[in-house]
């Protein structure tokens, strides 16, 4: 995966990290390392390590080589090496005494004899012939798979990479049980014209060399920095109270994922202050059973029988018990810690108004006249005889007085509007109506 920031410019050099040679992101080339004593100072320069690393294949493959010639390489050159009956092309990542600490690393000898060497810095000419047979690799891919099905052999075909010349090509593979491929190579041989070396890898390198995204969102671990594989076991998922999920813990490769051994010391460490032999507990209730260990809150979490409620306690607290179980006392209850579930909520003075339910929508405050107006339609139909006041006056009080008068009896008071002189009586409401102002006569 190529970083987006590297642009070339005239002079050879990225225009965009500005890192003269070298990707400072790392994404041009996996399993990048970075050279952190690139810039201190020796005293006896010609004593440095004349061992420069050299990365094929966009780094999916690194090998060591040895620097006989008198120029100087940086981080980023081409290189043409030594390679299987010729050369191959290669880029330079990492020169200097950092050499010497992954040699250290890896167990290889600086004055080793047999090193290959350094040919020359890479020609035009070498470049052409090697982007040529980088080209066919993906179609010789394709027929190997082909092949290897016409066999009826059980194995997958992963990768091809054929050498800068042309003259030799590595299969990577991955199989479970041994495969007799004699009469396979002979069938690729005879099919690429080359040289063929045949290599099992397993899912890990496999995903290496594909490459991806894992769950946390980052680039494969095991493609751009990782390149020893330890081995990964469940226990390690128990030490960290993780959930024995398959499907979680498992990564790409269908393996567990290399991460859960990266906090796996700190864990083993914080669990030592733990008391040991404390699975179970006596109290007055009955045996108390130990189901996690919460190492942040140094808690340990456990559950009464016949019942499902979990209990914590604090690490004095279940040494206190161990001590009396041991001296047949068995105290009466647990004394679990309260423990909050969540944080705090933080208030910040903002200087803003909160205006939450200041602000209403005009579409309910139809609906609620709406509803308002029926009410008041369902409650004016009973008082015709008091309300509306009757023909004679009732409806709109009448010039004698009955508009008053059967205001009056709106609601329905005793002496409201609606009679048949302008001032009739109303139904069933409270109060009482204003005294009539016309001809209506007030009983």
């Amino acid at each position: 995966m190529g970083c987006s920031n590297c642009g070339t410019s005239k002079g050879g050099k990225p225009t965009g990290c500005k890192s003269n040679g070298g990707c400072s992101t790392g994404g041009c080339n996996r399993l990048n390392v970075y050279d952190w004593l690139a810039n201190l100072p020796f005293s006896d320069p010609e004593s440095g390590c004349r061992i420069v690393e050299v990365s094929f294949n966009q780094g999916s493959r690194k090998d060591y080589y040895r620097n006989a010639t008198p120029q100087v390489f940086d981080k980023g050159d081409m290189v043409t090496v030594e390679g299987v009956s010729g050369f191959d092309v290669g880029e330079v990542t990492l020169t200097g005494e950092i050499v010497r600490l992954q040699l250290k690393k890896r167990g290889i000898e600086e004055r080793n004899p047999d090193t290959r060497k350094i040919l020359r810095r890479a020609t035009d000419k070498d470049l052409e012939i090697l982007q040529q047979n980088k080209s066919r690799e993906r179609d010789a891919l394709i027929r190997s798979r082909a092949i290897a099905r016409q066999l009826k052999l059980d194995m997958k075909m992963s990768e091809v990479e054929i050498q800068a010349d042309g003259r030799k090509a590595t299969f990577f593979y991955i199989a479970d049980d041994r495969v007799d491929f004699r009469e396979l190579i002979k069938l690729y041989a005879g099919e690429f014209r080359l040289k063929v070396e045949m290599r099992q890898i397993g899912a890990r390198q496999e995903a290496a060399k594909v490459g991806g995204i894992g769950s946390c969102g980052r680039e494969l671990c095991c493609s751009t920095w990782l390149s020893d594989f330890k081995s990964v076991n469940t226990t390690a998922a128990r030490y960290q109270n993780l959930s024995i999920n398959q499907s979680k813990l498992s990564g790409q490769c269908g393996r567990l994922k290399c991460c859960l051994n990266y906090e796996l010391d700190t864990y083993l460490d914080a669990l030592q202050n733990f008391p040991e032999n404390a699975e179970t507990l006596q109290v007055a209730k009955g045996t108390a059973n130990l189901i996690k260990k919460d190492i942040f809150k140094n808690l340990m979490w456990y559950v009464l029988p016949d019942s499902n409620k979990q209990y914590p306690l604090t690490i004095e607290r279940v040494r206190k018990i161990r001590q009396l179980n041991m001296q047949n006392n068995i105290p009466d209850s647990l004394d679990p810690v309260e423990v909050s579930t969540g944080k705090p909520k933080e208030t910040e003075e903002t200087g803003f108004v909160d205006l939450v339910g200041q602000i209403s929508l005009k579409t309910l405050e139809k609906a609620d006249r709406k509803k308002k107006h029926g009410h008041h339609k369902q409650a004016s139909q009973p008082g015709r005889d008091g309300s509306q006041g009757g023909r004679d006056g009732g409806s709109q009080g009448g010039r004698d007085g009955g508009a008053q008068g059967g205001r009056g009896g709106g609601p329905g008071g005793k002496d409201g509007g609606g009679g048949r002189d302008g001032g009739g009586r109303g139904r069933g409401g409270p109060g009482q109506a204003p005294p009539p102002q016309g001809g209506g006569k007030r009983r």
